[in-house]
């Protein structure tokens, strides 16, 4: 190749939707270190070829780990930052020190160039840590970190790669977007990913894909040629079944066994098999996953509806029976918490209706009593933090309901640091032991975003909710000390 502007943007031309030449032009011009350390042209493996040819112009990656993808991605961007005029690419990763361990990678690529590129049309003006520039292109190629303030803002880009996006810290979803508004309407953007959990930014965008014309791609572990271990010659019916759909070897399965060893539970999440069963796997859930999916599988329909889909009823009143009705309160509007309620019955704990909707303190403590006097004029119990005080005061006020949970001459029920571990231990047990007394699939989704944090504390992934999920814990919580009272 002649090391020119003009040889430059014919060799873009050239690879501009042509997959051969990409994986080919890579081959022959840029190097990556490899798991020996040695230096090597960057030859395509199966799941980067596969990438190659099944790429389109939006694109979401799953991925069991150490595939390449994230290598291949940086490779293919930085050869259309150098091969075109005008071009900013930009990559972003999960944190501060992934982007720099990116940004060397891009750096090598760069540095094995010809010195003729380097000191010609690929001179850099700029090559601060995670940016360069090429005058003579008038393009860029930058690395960001998306715990970064105000990331990718002000930008106009036409690559945009997205690593690891389960892993993003804080907003993920408001970070992604401020990304998506700064691609070119004609740019090519990539999100990749290993799976953390079926919840949160990446699992949204996954599951969302079709819908947004982006075009999905799943690779599992056995497209890595190097993962081979031990012969096995006892395989398992599971195992078989494994091999024969996938026409998997001994070694390869040896590889597995190896994995369940050390990764027990984690295995299907860390080294994907399928694109469902890798989101369940995670170690971050308060709660059974299994008896959360089981139920999610199983859990009925509706009776009936009101409030545009806000409140599902399962089971109407009965007489006789008494009630609880359990409110968790929020402020309102449109962007903040939702409300909600659950309706169960006392004796038996059956989940009997749920509402969830934005509604501040009045418009809430108005739905509690309608529903509450549905179901035979029902106990209310009102999480007295925060606007919970104020939807107390309306029912008092306004309404003038009498029946009003109340503990040591307080009404309402307030949650601690204290008595939320048992709350939510209270819940993780019914959930496991009797599955068949909750029927909201928005109740069990949001069991299923429920994490354990470092800092010891509980609470909802980043993205999800948890307002139904502490109406019921509330509503069982009251429920137990109804029933050893009685």
């Amino acid at each position: 190749m002649i090391w020119d502007v003009d040889g430059l943007l014919e060799l873009g031309r050239e690879i501009e939707g042509d997959p051969g030449a990409m994986i080919g032009a890579v081959k022959e011009h840029l190097k990556v270190r490899d798991r020996h350390g040695r230096v090597r042209p960057l030859e395509a493996n199966a799941a980067q070829r596969e990438f190659e040819r099944q790429r389109k112009q939006w694109n979401i990656v799953l991925k069991a780990r150490q595939m390449g993808v994230t290598t291949w991605v940086a490779a293919r961007m930085f050869m259309k930052t150098i091969t075109a005029r005008g071009v900013l690419t930009v990559q972003v990763a999960q944190t501060r020190e992934a982007a720099e361990g990116i940004f060397r990678m891009v750096q090598r690529f760069w540095e094995q160039l010809p010195k003729e590129a380097r000191e010609g049309p690929l001179r850099r003006s700029r090559a601060t840590l995670g940016h360069m520039a090429f005058p003579e292109l008038d393009s860029e190629f930058r690395i960001l970190s998306a715990g970064d303030e105000g990331v990718g803002r002000g930008l106009s880009i036409q690559n945009l790669h997205l690593s690891e996006v389960s892993r993003w810290p804080g907003a993920a979803q408001e970070t992604l977007a401020g990304l998506r508004a700064a691609l070119s309407p004609s740019g090519e953007l990539v999100m990749e990913s290993t799976p953390n959990g079926a919840y949160g930014c990446f699992y949204h965008e996954w599951n969302q894909a079709q819908e947004n014309g982006t075009a999905q791609h799943f690779f599992p572990w056995w497209m890595e040629p190097a993962y081979v271990s031990d012969t096995v010659t006892d395989p398992t019916e599971e195992e078989r079944v494994l091999m024969q759909a996938h026409g998997l070897t001994e070694q390869q399965i040896g590889f597995r066994r190896m994995l369940e060893a050390s990764y027990q539970k984690l295995r299907s999440q860390e080294f994907a098999e399928d694109a469902v069963t890798c989101f369940r796997a995670t170690g971050d859930c308060c709660f059974d996953v299994d008896a959360i999916e089981d139920r999610l599988a199983e859990a009925p329909a509706a009776l009936t509806s009101r409030r545009g889909g806000a409140l599902q009823l399962w089971l109407p009143p009965l007489r006789g029976n008494r009630y609880l009705v359990a409110v968790d309160a929020a402020g309102g509007g449109s962007d903040g918490d939702f409300a909600a309620v659950q309706v169960i019955e006392v004796k038996t704990g059956l989940q009997c209706a749920e509402l969830r909707q934005r509604l501040n303190p009045l418009e809430l403590a108005e739905a509690a009593v309608e529903l509450a006097r549905e179901y035979g004029d029902a106990k209310i119990v009102v999480e007295s933090n925060n606007h919970g005080a104020a939807v107390l005061a309306y029912l008092s006020s306004v309404h003038h309901y009498v029946d009003v949970y109340g503990k040591d001459g307080k009404a309402g029920w307030l949650t601690t640091t204290g008595n939320k571990p048992e709350m939510v231990g209270r819940l993780g047990a019914l959930l496991v032991q009797s599955p068949e007394m909750f029927s909201s699939a928005r109740l069990l989704q949001e069991c299923r975003t429920f994490l354990n944090w470092p800092n010891g504390r509980t609470g909802a992934a980043s993205g999800s909710h948890d307002d139904c999920l502490m109406a019921m814990a509330i509503a069982q919580s009251v429920r137990a000390e109804m029933l050893t009272r009685a």
